[in-house]
């Protein structure tokens, strides 16, 4: 099996891809969404939140307030670090485990991860596709889907590492800023290239 790793910037249309990509009945996992089931009330990861932030970020029903901490790591980069170093090693297992679990069978499989080259994963991969779009359309992306003024927008974006960087370390580069059919052309493409 192939063990395909997905990364791009925040709002680079990894998503779109991710979709594009189970279409063609490859099986995926998306980091993101473990990121959210790790820190569920009862867990490990939430319990470690609570005793390194306190339970201000918490709602009264015991979850996570996501806009809260969102507000707080993206302003202070230490909490940002500290939350990483929490949550990112309960996800990177369940990612491992996922692909252990898959038939052996399969010929390939796809990991989205935003932040695998933060990380340093990527030598856990035979392939790194990278998401990219114009930092100035993640800008308006970002404002648009998640309604944030430009300032917040940018403070997110340069959380990350830039698009540019991770365009030079990728195996395979698919661009979104054109049309959602030009976007699914190069998903179609690629996916009939890893597949050989």
């Amino acid at each position: 099996m192939r063990r395909i790793a997905l990364t791009g910037g925040i709002a680079t249309g990894k998503s779109t891809i991710l979709r594009r990509l189970q279409q063609h009945g490859i099986p995926t996992i998306d980091a993101d969404v473990l990121a959210r089931e790790v820190v569920r009330p009862g867990t490990v990861a939430s319990a470690a939140i609570r005793e390194r932030f306190g339970g201000l970020l918490f709602t009264a029903d015991g979850e996570l307030d996501r806009k809260a901490l969102g507000a707080l790591v993206f302003r202070e980069p230490e909490a940002r670090h500290a939350l990483e170093a929490i949550v990112h090693p309960e996800v990177y297992a369940r990612i491992t485990a996922w692909f252990g679990g898959l038939p052996p069978s399969t010929p390939l499989a796809v990991a989205d991860i935003p932040l695998l080259f933060e990380t340093h994963r990527e030598q856990d991969f035979d392939v790194v596709i990278v998401a990219a779009c114009d930092p100035a359309e993640q800008v308006t992306r970002l404002m648009r889907r998640d309604g944030l003024t430009e300032a917040e927008a940018k403070q997110r974006i340069e959380a990350q590492w830039p698009i540019g960087e991770k365009v030079n370390r990728a195996d395979y580069v698919i661009w979104t800023d054109g049309t959602p059919a030009a976007t699914a052309e190069q998903v179609d493409a690629l996916t009939a290239k890893l597949s050989v």
